[in-house]
Parts: C-alpha cells; structure tokens; sequence
C-alpha cells in the first residue's frame, strides 16, 4: 500500500498546477475537503486525518497508525465589471464596458501521508498549492491596457516531523520545497501608431525553500488549541517576455514607445509570498457535538509591487499594490449524526489586502464571507470520505484605475462582482 501511495505523487503534483484564490489575495486554503465544510474553522487544532499536518504539524502526534489521504477541490471563480463612467482610449470608442466576465475555474488536488517513526515521533508528506490565481479578461473590454491574463500558481511540497512532549502537548515543524509560475499579459494600443493592437506577455517560474512551525495543546480531553506559522517563501522567478501582434510601418515605434528595446528577451521578477500566522480552537461539548474557531493573520504587506525586470534594457514594468496585512475569522461546528455520518457547518469572514484606489483587473479583490456546509462517511474501520461545498460571496469591489497617458490606455470606473464555489472531495485511509 505504501508503494502505491508514493507512486501517486508525481500525478498529484503535476496536477496541482492551477487554482483560483477564494481566500484574500491570492491565497488558497483549499488544502482539504475535511475543513471546507466549516470555512476551516478550527484548522490548526483539528486531527482528523493526515491532512491536518498542514494547518499543524504538530497534529500528526494525534493520528494512530499509518495513513494517506487524496483529494481534490473544484474552485470556480466568478468576476464580472459593471461599468460607471470608465472612458475609452484612442482609437478604441466601442471598447466592451459592461457584464464583461474574467473568472475561471480549476480543479486543485492535494496528497498527505503520515508515518510514526516511533510512539512519540510521527513523519508526514505533503503535495498541495497553497497560492493560484487566473483572471482572463477578453481582449475587447474597457480594461484591456491594464490587464487581461492574469496565471500565478505555487505547487508546495512539504515534510513535517511532530512530537509528542507529553499527552497535553506536542510540538511539529517542516521544511517546505515550492514552485511558482506566473504569466501576464496585457494589451497594447496600436491605433495611435496606426497598427493593429498589441500583447504582451511575460511568464517565468522559480524553486524557493520555506519551513513552517506549530504547536499543539490539549487543556483538557475535551478542548484542543492549536498554533501554527508558516513562513514567507521569497522567489526570484526567471523567464521571458514577447511583444506580438503590431502591424505596418509603425510597429517598431510603438515598440519602442512602450519601452520595450525588442520583441522578446529575458526577464524576471522578484516576488515574496507572505507568511501566515493560525490560533485554533476545538472543543467537544457532547458525544454529538464539536465547536471550532480560528484566527489567521497574513502579512500580504509583503507584497508592495510587481516588478519585471529585462536583460536587454527594456524599462521595467511596476505594478504599485502596497497591500496591507489581513485578518480571517472562522467559526464552525461538527454534528454526529449516526456512527457513519458526520456533519459540518462553518462560516467566516476574510479579509482583502487591497486598498480602496489601488485595485486593478488583476486582482479584483474585496472582503469576503464564506458560507459552508458538509460531511464525512466511515466507509468501514480504515477508511472515510468527506465532502465540502463552499459558496464564497465578495463585497462589490470599485475599480478606479488610471495611467499616465490615459489617451492610449483610457480608464476603468466600475464595479468588480466577484463570488466563488468551491466543491471539495477526500478520502482518507489508515493502513
């Protein structure tokens, strides 16, 4: 069986390579579908499965024997842009100003395996993507020169030991491996040098290393409280970039107009993915009934801008966010209904790092609530299947963005409608 299981995580992390973010940001906490059914409440004092290890490392002390688990979330974004008095550039009056959509929809696996290495000392594995965002506004709309594709996605493994210091307390740490890609592109008007539009797009990836720490303490047998910190990942991502699509005598001008000293070449982009900060309750009141809460603090202030950089003296490209640090609650609570069924409920409040005025098509991002529901199957003594819906619901997010030459780009004044369904499977087995 162990065979087996480690065969199947090369599969599960070339899978992994898209997402959606339906946490703030671009962040995913879709690492489970055992915690979707309640917003991940309680996500770092919770041990049900092998996939706990990463909320806490320290949990894998609470697991008997030897387990895996295997599952997958559908993540389907929905984002529109409703326009007020966006104006059109040059060129471009019957430019696309209304019910333009740019969500997308992935599906987003994830693996974990839990070993003791002895009574106290437990190993896990992990293969997940904690960070994936697509937008892809159609070229044609009104914010076509700030933005159309939009593809940034982290695929993360990790190992993790835990300890148990004694039956109130254990300790666990991990050191994680991770990949991240991005792509960008954005249109360019052609019509002042009389040409057709332009693109450009920029793609690169990276190999960064990062840990994460947590702790684990049981007050009594009934309440569990958890922390848990995983650190910022820093990425120097290497890649290229292309200039396409201009036409006539003035392609080369509009080239060089925008700064660029050739069609192609190298380029990167330094990026640093923030850290995360977990506290964590569980408390069982009765045979039938659990409560769970949880705290998280993201330090998205990490992230003041995105800068590309070229090898052949193109001016750089600056993205300015100057994002600011989140805070997410969650409440939630489990019922047993019979010994096969267990349900879940959850409910939570996550909030956007980006500021009012710097919001782009990008990242069209507004505070949040997550409303969840699910439940968990004991197929037999070894093995369980859970189940998690999430309907994620984004206050409307106003979009008033400019450039210095807003003839060629024109400018965006609407409102961003975004929400988010999250449709989660797992199954878990001891052995």
């Amino acid at each position: 069986m162990l065979k087996t299981t480690m065969k199947l995580l090369p599969l599960l992390v070339l899978g992994a390579l898209s997402g959606n973010a339906s946490a703030a940001g671009f962040q995913l906490l879709e690492q489970n579908a055992t915690g979707l059914g309640n917003a991940y409440a309680g996500s770092a004092a919770s041990a049900e499965n092998a996939s706990a290890q990463y909320f806490n490392a320290a949990s894998l002390s609470s697991l008997q024997g030897r387990q895996f688990s295997v599952g997958v979330n559908y993540i389907d974004l929905n984002s529109t842009f409703d326009n007020i008095s966006s104006r059109a550039p040059a060129g471009h009056p019957n430019l696309a100003k209304n019910g333009v959509e740019g969500g997308d929809a992935a599906f987003v696996p994830n693996f974990y395996l839990s070993l003791p290495l002895t009574k106290d000392l437990t190993f896990g594995l992990g293969a997940n993507a904690p960070f994936g965002m697509r937008t892809d506004w159609a070229k044609g709309w009104q914010g076509q020169y700030f933005g159309t594709l939009t593809d940034v996605k982290a695929v993360n493994l990790n190992a993790n030991l835990a300890y148990r210091v004694n039956d109130a307390f254990s300790i666990g740490g991990g050191i994680n491996y991770q990949k991240f890609d991005a792509q960008l592109e954005t249109a360019l008007n052609g019509a002042p040098f009389g040409s057709r539009d332009g693109n450009f797009m920029v793609s690169g990836n990276s190999w960064a290393w990062g840990y994460n720490l947590g702790v684990l303490f049981r007050p009594t047998a009934a309440t569990q409280l958890g922390v848990s910190y995983r650190s910022a990942i820093k990425h120097e991502l290497e890649g290229k970039y292309a200039v396409s699509g201009f036409t006539g005598p003035g392609a080369g001008v509009a080239v060089a107009t925008y700064g660029f000293a050739g069609t192609s070449g190298a380029g990167k982009v330094n990026i640093k993915l923030p850290d995360t900060l977990i506290f964590s309750a569980t408390h069982q009141l009765n045979s039938q009934w659990e409560l769970l809460g949880d705290v998280s603090r993201t330090s998205w202030s990490d992230v003041p801008e995105l800068r590309v950089q070229f090898a052949n003296g193109s001016a750089d490209k600056v993205s300015t966010y100057n994002w600011r640090d989140t805070w997410r609650v969650a409440v939630g609570a489990n019922y047993q209904a019979t010994d096969a069924w267990k349900l879940r409920v959850g409910l939570a409040f996550d909030q956007s790092p980006v500021k009012e005025g710097l919001r782009t098509p990008r990242l069209p991002d507004q505070d949040r609530i997550w409303y969840s529901v699910g439940a968990q199957y004991k197929l037999n003594n070894t093995s369980k299947l859970d189940f998690g819906y999430s309907y994620v619901k984004a206050k409307d997010a106003r979009g008033n963005e400019t450039s210095a030459n807003p003839a060629v780009t024109g400018t965006i004044l609407g409102d961003y409608k975004s929400s988010v369904q999250v449709l989660g499977v797992q199954y878990s087995m001891s052995f």
